[in-house]
């Protein structure tokens, strides 16, 4: 079809998606492109976009994130092929905006959806609350929106039933001993250790505790793990192809490693809580943690190891325009001259407000 000029992007997409769904008259057009949708979510200031822009091959300096941004990155599957794309949401702040997931979170992503979680291992004190907050607000999203979803599908008519997204069936075989036990994210879920060349200097004992603490998490949801860190080529070699496998289903390759004096590296379903063990309890005494589930019970042995600090990151500066790590000098000296500008306007407005005579 033409395309003129005064097409919009999303107008010229949907043309484009009509015409691939109608035939769109390419007799050579075998292949068709897979649209995926990954959401990056984690600690404030852990790397987040510095792990993605390696992934992505791309060789720029990373920004503090705003809030919420989106990139996309493109994959060819061979010569002359369509490219596979991957629509990428990134969340700044730590858990400070967990409430903007309901905008990559949505009906239209949630059937390729893939979520990472990266958490700072060099802050072993903001972990859990980090963890626990993002996860939990994540997953009550996803659980709406499927509802919603699933409401939708039964509206319509001959509609069958989908199954969920992720499943222990589908990340667990048959003869798992813990297909029972866990309980599956509701979509792939890929949690990563960043700045592990910091998290070697901890006492090894500790080492061991966040270890052992965030391979029972990621079991528990039937999640991959991984350690790394940007100043480590193989490291980021390992997470490049857990990234890729999310956002254009390729193979994340077979390596296992389950060493808590090594970093981590357990694809989804290869490990075994047999194999984890008991919480790490040094100077704890587990018997007298009133832990009403397993998951409580490690929360109560990681916290007693590691006190939370605050993780509720209040917003001081509500507005991005005064926080200093946004800065740009010559943007901000004529946005001050502006402001004096504004206030000199207001006392002159005030003295002629005052000068004038009411009539009456």
């Amino acid at each position: 079809m033409p395309k003129l000029s005064s097409d919009t992007l999303w107008e010229l997409a949907a043309a484009e998606v009509q015409s691939r769904e109608g035939g769109g008259g390419e007799e050579d057009r075998v292949e068709t492109i897979s649209e995926r949708s990954v959401f990056l979510m984690g600690s404030k200031a852990g790397g987040k976009t510095s792990i993605l822009l390696r992934c992505l091959d791309r060789d720029e300096p990373s920004k503090p994130t705003l809030a919420l941004e989106y990139t996309f990155g493109r994959r060819a599957r061979g010569h002359n092929t369509p490219k596979d794309i991957a629509h990428i949401w990134e969340l700044g702040g730590g858990s400070s905006l967990s409430d903007l997931v309901q905008f990559p979170i949505t009906p239209a992503s949630i059937r390729s959806l893939s979520v990472i979680l990266i958490l700072d291992l060099s802050k072993p004190n903001l972990l859990w609350g980090t963890m626990e907050k993002l996860l939990q607000t994540a997953q009550a999203q996803l659980e709406k929106v499927f509802s919603q979803t699933q409401q939708a599908e039964k509206s319509k008519p001959g509609a069958k039933h989908q199954a969920p997204v992720h499943s222990a069936a589908r990340v667990l075989p048959k003869d798992h001993p813990d297909r029972e036990l866990i309980s599956p994210f509701p979509v792939p879920l890929l949690i990563v250790g960043s700045k592990y060349d910091v998290f070697q200097e901890l006492d090894s004992d500790k080492k061991k505790v966040v270890s052992k603490t965030l391979r029972f998490i990621a079991h528990y949801y039937a999640a991959s793990l991984i350690f790394t860190s940007i100043k480590s080529e193989t490291l980021m070699s390992k997470t490049k192809s857990f990234f890729s496998h999310l956002a254009f289903g390729l193979d994340k390759g077979k390596t296992v490693s389950i060493d808590s004096n090594k970093p981590l590296i357990i694809p989804a379903g290869s490990d075994t809580f047999s194999q984890i063990g008991s919480p790490p309890s040094t100077d704890v005494d587990i018997t007298s943690l009133h832990a009403k589930t397993p998951k409580d019970l490690w929360k109560k042995v990681y916290e007693r190891v590691f006190p939370q600090e605050s993780t509720s990151e209040q917003r001081e500066l509500k507005d991005p325009a005064k926080d200093p790590q946004y800065s740009e000098p010559q943007i901000d000296a004529m946005r001050a001259q502006k402001d004096q500008e504004l206030e000199q306007y207001k006392r002159d407005a005030a003295k002629s407000w005052k000068g004038l005579k009411l009539e009456t």
